[in-house]
This record gives C-alpha cells, structure tokens and sequence, in this order.
C-alpha cells in the first residue's frame, strides 16, 4: 500500500461502536477491570496505553514500516527516553550540527545516567568507523540536521554501526516518512517530533519512537515510558492522527514552495550562502538524492553582513513571523543563535526557516523586501 494511502487509513478504522468513520477521542484516564485486575479490554489505566494513542502508534509504524511505535508527550521525551534507555557506560555518537535539546541532554543529564556522547561529524564515515570500532554502543543521527541542513548517509552509517554491534537512531523530523524511510535503509529507531510535520498546525506537542523490530529494546523504552510519564495525552494524540491524514499532501505543497525560496535566496546579492539539500551545489545532495523523495521544507541561509544584518532582515518581515518550531502552516523563520541558550553554536549571520504553505511568491516577496532594507 502506498504512503498516502497509509497515510489516510492506517489506525483509522471506522469505530467499532458507532461506525463513526473519524476516530474516536477517548478521554478516561482508568479502565474497568476484574477484581484480580484482570483487563476487560485491554487497558488498565492512561499512562500505560489508551485507545487514542494506540490509534496513532498503528499509523506512526505503519507509515515508517516498522513493527511497533511509542508515543510522547513531546519530541525531548521520546529521545530521552531512548537514549537514557542505553546501558550505563555506554557511549552514544551525535552530530556536530545537531538540535540544542539534544546537545544539552548529551552535555547535562546524560552522564548522570553514565552514558557519555561524543559529537562526530556524520559526513566523514572514517571518523564515525574509527569511534564504533572503539567501542561505541549507539549513533543519533540527524539528516537533514538542525539547523545547517547537512546529510548523513543512512545506509553507510547503518552498516558500520551494524558491523560493530552498535544501534543506529535516526531523527526523521525534517524529513517525515513522506520524503525518507530511515529503517527501511538500516536504522533501528525513528524519532520524531510529532509537534512538527505530523500535527502539521502548530496546536499539538507530541513526540514518537518508532522502532524495526518490538524486541527487548522496545520493551525498556516502553517500560520506562510507562513508569516516568512521558505519554501522550488522548487529545494531542487524536489532533496528530487526524494531522497524519494530510500529511503526504502537505509536504508536496512544503517542498515545492521551499524549493523556489532556495533557489530565490541562492542567487540573492545579500545572502552568502543557503543550506538546502535541494540545491545541487550542496554537499550532500547527493545524498539525498538516494535517500529522500523530495528535499524537504527547512532551509537556513546565511546573511550577508554577520548578525546585525540577520537580525535586521528578520525583524523587517512582514508575512513571516519569528517564532520558534517548524512544520506548520505558516512560513516561520528564527535567529538560531539567539534562542540556543547561553552557549550558541549556530552562526550568528544564520536564519533558519520553516517554508509554510502560503504562496511561494508572497513568501520571497517579503523575504526580498526584507533583505533589501
């Protein structure tokens, strides 16, 4: 069956009871059982599993084609929960370009869970062979990364990892199933931030693992979701199942308008250089290429002039808003260093942007008055 056929009907059977044919929103936080606690209907009590997020879970593995998902209360949840699922002293690989949320679960609370990350350039598949075959237990990818749109091959890296006994994570935010099937190419789990793409509106937080294979890996991370918390409640998880059905339309609608922006910025007098996989001068467009569908709807560009310039530009727009987040209706740029914290990494001339589903010549429109001044 095909994505966008999956994409309307996985988990969404007609309800059973009523024959409705939109799914059913079930808000009880308890279940009926036996006075042994024997489960009438298979379910006990809302933070172990409802029949909502079961609903998404169905979809969620169906449109990555793995055996079994786990949802979240949000997209940090989900990853925590994975990565704090690895033995102590184990030793995971991350990104050098990479989200902040990550970089400051790998700095601060990782190690006090004895799991240590070492930042690696995932492009130089030397360096990442060298640090599996000195021991490390796991790699977290992230392709196209956040926010210098960079690549990893997926198929290479989940060679290596599997010639060293190591486990391959991949973050398919930016990309969603729609444009790149990362277990289909070798990796052991999916993550993503269902907040994005999925929702697709900027009214939903939500998070999600989707894992190959429902082995022991997938009942500790259950297991841990289950006795910390980090689930999904029935509403953001019914608001995401009803945003999965759009979710292949959109990101048609997505990448056509991102590409005309690349392509617009690319040749604009002042941007210094734009990162967009779509691009064929970009390092890993290749890549993509081989890995993607389509290239997706995230770009970061550089401004000519450093980051006064940059800030300059983002505060003349008019249509697109400075926000944090991505994914939704709506074009939203953001100054990346600015909302890193105390110790950005991002270039301080770099903005990155969430192309909308507005039309794409209302877009660079304002995107050239603004650069213009």
């Amino acid at each position: 069956m095909r994505l966008e056929t999956l994409a309307v009907h996985a988990g969404g059977e007609p309800d059973a009871e009523t024959g409705a044919i939109a799914p059913p929103i079930h808000m009880a936080t308890t279940f009926r059982h036996g006075p042994a606690g024997e489960r009438q209907a298979g379910f006990e009590y809302v933070r172990e599993g409802n029949p909502t997020q079961g609903r998404l879970e169905t979809a969620l593995a169906a449109l990555e084609q793995g055996e079994a998902a786990l949802a979240f209360g949000s997209g940090m949840a989900a990853m925590t929960a994975l990565l704090e699922s690895l033995p102590a002293g184990a030793t995971v690989l991350i990104p050098t370009d990479c989200y902040t949320g990550l970089r400051v679960l790998a700095e601060e609370f990782l190690p006090r869970g004895g799991v240590r990350a070492i930042a690696t350039d995932m492009a130089d598949l030397a360096a990442v062979d060298t640090q599996l075959r000195a021991g490390a237990h796991a790699v977290w990818l992230e392709t196209p990364s956040n926010p210098q749109l960079q690549l990893a091959d997926i198929g290479a890296i989940a060679a290596l990892a599997r010639s060293a006994g190591a486990l391959l994570f991949c973050d398919n935010t930016f990309a969603t199933p729609a444009l790149q099937r990362p277990l289909s190419l070798g990796a052991d789990v999916v993550m993503h931030s269902t907040t994005k793409y999925f929702g697709g509106h900027s009214d939903v937080m939500g998070g999600a693992l989707v894992f190959a294979r429902g082995d022991a890996l997938y009942e500790r991370v259950a297991h841990r979701r289950h006795v910390t918390g980090g689930v999904l409640a029935p509403f953001n998880a019914w608001l995401t199942l009803r945003g999965l059905r759009s979710l292949p339309a959109r990101m048609s609608w997505h990448c056509a308008n991102a590409r005309r922006i690349a392509e617009f910025l690319s040749g604009h007098a002042r941007v210094a250089a734009v990162n967009y996989p779509g691009l064929t001068d970009h390092a890993g467009h290749a890549i993509a290429c081989r890995q993607m569908a389509d290239f997706g709807a995230m770009l970061s560009f550089r401004v000519a002039g450093g980051r006064d310039a940059a800030l300059a530009a983002a505060g003349r727009l008019q249509l697109i808003h400075n926000a944090t987040s991505l994914g939704g209706c709506e074009t939203l740029i953001e100054h990346r260093a600015s909302v890193e914290g105390t110790n950005p990494v991002s270039p301080q001339d770099l903005l990155r942007l969430s192309v909308g589903l507005e039309h794409a010549d209302d877009l660079i429109a304002d995107l050239d008055q603004a650069l213009n001044g």
